[in-house]
């Protein structure tokens, strides 16, 4: 049970909290397919209130008193939309997942890693946080996204060249993040992997497209040699590259990977990523960056043979 004084701190936070009118849990109630207890719901809110309402909001809508000044906004816990899942895109996460995000943060957002939230009130918070939305009344956690082995140990400079061609000429994932490659590149990728070579090329190929999302706001993809990923934390880069391909990013335009290319494709292609994320910041890919545009200079499709 959560102690005295944390119970007196969440009292005394909900007493800063104008209007607020603490919803009483005096029942247990079935989320996310599991019955909770009504003293755990209890905890957890008091243990919200302490530590995630400045920026989440009493109600869980992401609109805390920090909110206004922070991009990206806080998560809006009442939409049911969860973004670094190890799920497919847009099914609730699992307990772990949320635990996880909370103990490692996500880089480049307010979210700092809590590492000093004890787990008996991470726990109940993590319970409680699923009260602000009726989808975890009324779904279960999608199907976890096990990662495989990596069939390409050992084999890491043909992982990065079979990752190379498939982010540019099959999984286009160029078409929101930047392009790593020339123009003739593409096209011969393209050709080498489906038969049908890409001649179609957007105007700042070397640059992020904003997309549009489920929160409300437009999101930039990363460029991997410049942005740090959100949800990849130091030490567990393979893993949690695997994970955000493989599982799709949630609410966004990343794809659910998983059963549309085989596994050593999301190997190579989170092999690939990796190697570009380790040029983040150096000037090799600014190099890399004006060779390809140099190449693209006056560049257009082969002319096809004729016999």
């Amino acid at each position: 049970m959560p102690s005295r004084t944390a119970f007196l701190l969440a009292a005394l936070a909900l007493a800063g909290c104008k209007g607020y009118t603490a919803t009483r849990f005096d029942a247990p109630m079935k989320l996310g397919g599991k019955v909770v207890p009504a003293e755990t719901l209890r905890a957890g809110q008091s243990a919200y209130m302490l530590y995630c309402r400045t920026c989440h909001g009493e109600k869980g809508d992401g609109k805390g008193p920090s909110a206004p000044g922070l991009r990206p906004p806080p998560r809006d816990f009442t939409l049911g939309q969860f973004k670094f899942a190890a799920v497919p895109g847009g099914t609730l996460p699992h307990d772990e997942d949320i635990v996880r995000i909370v103990r490692g943060g996500l880089h480049g957002t307010a979210m700092l890693a809590w590492d000093g939230v004890p787990d008996r009130n991470l726990e109940a918070i993590v319970q409680y946080v699923k009260t602000f939305s009726p989808r975890w009344k009324e779904e279960e956690p999608g199907e976890t996204v096990v990662a495989t082995p990596d069939p390409w140990k050992g084999k890491e400079a043909d992982a990065v060249l079979r990752g190379r061609k498939l982010y540019h000429g099959v999984a286009q994932c160029l078409s929101c993040h930047p392009s790593f490659a020339s123009r003739q590149e593409i096209y011969d990728y393209s050709k080498e992997l489906t038969g049908n070579a890409t001649t179609d090329f957007r105007d700042d190929m070397y640059g992020s497209v904003l997309k549009e999302s489920d929160y409300g706001v437009k999101i930039l993809p990363p460029d991997f040699t410049r942005t740090d990923l959100r949800s990849v934390r130091d030490g567990h880069r393979m893993e949690d590259l695997y994970r955000v391909i493989a599982s799709g990013v949630g609410g966004t335009a990343m794809p659910t990977w998983k059963g549309s290319l085989p596994e050593e494709d999301i190997w190579a292609l989170a092999h690939y990523v990796s190697s570009l994320v380790e040029m983040k910041d150096r000037p090799e890919a600014r190099e890399l960056l004006l060779r390809y545009q140099a190449a693209d200079q006056g560049w257009k499709p082969p002319v096809p043979k004729t016999n």
